[in-house]
């Protein structure tokens, strides 16, 4: 992988920042990652969590490759911290094998787990998946954490948040039937699908989730399960 310069006026290359405690994999994710400048860059590192929370604030990262395990410290104690850093999104990095574990990663912000034995192409592409706003888990997973936050602490059809699901615009609630269809629809594919760019759509779901109240595409998908949105009439 050879570093490009970007063109006058291109867009930024994906920022990201690593948390891992032990060096050597630091150093090589460092320099996997900087190989594909112009496209991603890293923006900051740390070891531990209290570091982590301090270099994220300072940075702002597109995305965090986050390890859960930090020695003496849990990553999982920081994804909701980390996850609500404006424009940033948290990817869990491990070579834990516990599915509870992922799945409660996910349940607290992050948007998807890689693991430390992925191939390169595979890591880089998750990162890339990630600061699109998608998804990156298998179906089997994203099954798993939508039953379990539909049914965590949801209020029944009808009550507030049936009122709520009523201040959508027809184009929002369009806009939420098609993701119903699938969690793991690319924002490229729900796009085409509406016939409309990828940027106005990431700005619908911002509104949406907003409305919602919901944070990601998983608790939007948990809501829609839970209150059948994903039937509703969109005009």
């Amino acid at each position: 992988m050879s570093a490009q310069t970007p063109a006058p006026g291109a867009p930024r290359g994906i920022r990201v920042m690593l948390v891992d405690d032990h060096q050597s994999m630091l150093w090589g994710l460092e320099q996997l990652i900087d190989g594909e400048r112009p496209r991603m860059e890293v923006c900051g590192q740390a070891t531990n969590a209290a570091d982590a929370l301090a270099v994220a604030a300072r940075c702002r990262p597109d995305v965090v490759l986050l390890d859960l395990d930090l020695g003496k410290d849990s990553g999982l104690t920081i994804i909701r911290e980390l996850a609500a850093i404006d424009g940033t999104r948290v990817l869990i990095f491990t070579g834990v094998r516990d599915r509870e574990l992922h799945d409660r990663a996910v349940m607290a912000g992050a948007c998807g787990i890689v693991s430390k034995e992925e191939l390169a192409e595979t890591i880089l592409k998750a990162i890339e998946k990630a600061h699109d706003g998608e998804l990156w888990l298998d179906r089997s997973a994203a099954s798993r954490i939508v039953f379990a936050l539909s049914r965590r602490g949801n209020q029944p059809p009808g009550g507030p948040q049936a009122e709520v699901m009523a201040k959508l615009t027809p184009r929002e609630r369009q806009i939420v039937r098609e993701i119903a269809k699938d969690p793991k629809s690319t924002t490229a594919v729900v796009a085409r699908r509406l016939c409309i760019s990828e940027h106005t759509l990431r700005n619908h779901l911002t509104s949406v989730y907003e409305k919602l109240e919901v944070a990601n595409r998983l608790e939007l998908w948990a809501f829609i399960d839970k209150h059948g949105l994903g039937e509703a009439e969109t005009a």
